[in-house]
């Protein structure tokens, strides 16, 4: 029986997605996430944060690229993988980062919607589930989520 490995994150971006192109034309974006949960101590409620190294590759780094910014709320599925580099000083150092599979932008519509002025369009080579990433969720007339 082979492992499982799958992560489920809803946060807030960090900073804007920092969008680097490779050899060979592979995009490649990345940005912090930080996720909050609250609970009681001694009576008082205290929230803890947690920083997540997010990275997503080639078509979904296109879209969030064009999409995401910072403050911007976002579900995340994705792995999670370890990787070491050396430092300067020949330092072993590890890094642990969540590999994206799809995002899926939450809040309101307006929120990522795009001065008129900007087109955008999907690239061709985005990865399958691309249409799934722009699922907002159904809206009022105002633009308002129904939840």
């Amino acid at each position: 029986m082979s492992g499982i490995n799958k992560v489920i994150l809803v946060g807030h971006l960090g900073k804007d997605p920092e969008v680097r192109h490779l050899d060979g034309g592979v995009t490649v974006a990345s940005f912090p996430l930080a996720t909050s949960e609250t609970y009681n101590k001694d009576g008082k409620r205290v929230e803890q944060t947690e920083w997540h190294n997010i990275v997503l590759w080639r078509g979904l780094a296109e879209v969030a690229s064009k999409y995401l910014q910072k403050g911007k709320l976002v579900y995340i599925e994705g792995k999670l993988r370890t990787r070491s580099f050396e430092d300067k000083e020949k330092v072993k150092k590890y890094v642990t980062e969540i590999v994206a599979e799809n995002f899926t932008m939450l809040g309101r519509k307006s929120d990522f919607e795009q001065s008129p002025t900007t087109t955008t369009s999907i690239p061709q080579n985005a990865e399958t589930k691309i249409h799934d990433e722009f699922t907002i969720g159904p809206s009022d007339e105002n633009g308002d989520l129904p939840f």
